[in-house]
């Protein structure tokens, strides 16, 4: 079994990512600024050290007390919209502190590296769906800094001899029974539709109707946060040598924003009053 350090274990998919690490037999630390992360979110079990990712001083701190055999990186600016209006933010904290973080891994021998990246490195794809090979072209900041980031650690793969596995991620959704999406503001389908569904918010709003797709609502491919926290203990056995390795976690398969507003409105027996 591994001691796994897992930044941002206090967010959405750090935090059941982690507690799933746990449940596989594996030791977790968890570090996590709670920016955006929260507290209670925090699998029961793991080490957790509120710090910010760049603090090199701390994270020294955290590697000279604890052995870390590889390192889970969650931890992001995330917001796609918010990184069009401060691009800064998102390269220092997803570029800058990303790579303080990596060199003072890369000082304490620890060399195993799984990375959260995202589709967003794409842009506008010219096949769907989309294979790893697609090239990359991101449209905004956050699928930039990403990309950023993943070229980094392709050159530490190839200079120093890490084995990374990075995670394109489509559009993780759903929870565990304890653990799910807590955003601030909210932003993502799913949980607006559920909060419209129970009466928490007064409307769902569709942003655009005249997509090329079957009902002219925006296609997404959602893939369960579960299915997502698979793939990454599935990743620790493919580090045993080094190099870069690159997988989609996606389904293959597209559901528009309508059909998802239609089948919370079939489970839950609730109309949705949608714009």
């Amino acid at each position: 079994m591994a001691k796994i350090l897992v930044t941002g274990g206090a967010g959405y998919v750090g935090s059941i990512c982690a507690t799933q690490i746990l449940k596989a037999g594996h030791e977790v630390v968890i570090i996590d600024d709670l920016t955006t992360g929260h507290s209670e979110a925090v699998t029961p079990g793991a080490t957790f050290i509120e710090m910010n990712l760049g603090d090199r001083a701390a994270m020294k701190q955290l590697l000279s007390q604890h052995r870390i055999d590889a390192a889970f990186h969650f931890a992001a600016k995330a917001q796609v919209g918010e990184s069009m209006v401060e691009p800064a933010k998102y390269f220092h904290t997803n570029v800058v502190e990303a790579l303080s973080m990596l060199e003072c891994l890369r000082e304490a021998g620890v060399e195993k590296f799984v990375f959260s990246s995202t589709a967003a490195t794409y842009g506008n794809p010219a096949v769907v769906p989309i294979p790893e090979d697609c090239p990359k072209a991101p449209v905004n900041p956050y699928g930039e800094s990403k990309l950023a980031f993943e070229q980094i650690l392709r050159w530490y793969a190839n200079s120093y001899g890490f084995s990374v596995v990075a995670f394109r991620y489509f559009n993780a959704c759903g929870a565990t029974e304890t653990q799910g999406e807590r955003h601030d503001p909210e932003s993502h389908l799913i949980p607006l539709i559920l909060q419209a569904a129970s009466g928490r918010r007064e409307s769902i709003s569709i942003f655009g109707t005249d997509y090329p797709t079957p009902d002219g609502s925006c296609l997404r491919d959602y893939v369960h946060i579960l299915d997502i926290a698979d793939a990454h203990l599935l990743a620790l056995k493919r580090m045993d040598k080094p190099g870069f390795r690159v997988f989609n976690i996606g389904t293959g398969k597209a559901y528009s924003v309508l059909e998802v507003c239609r089948m919370v409105e079939e489970v839950t027996g609730r109309k949705l009053n949608i714009k």
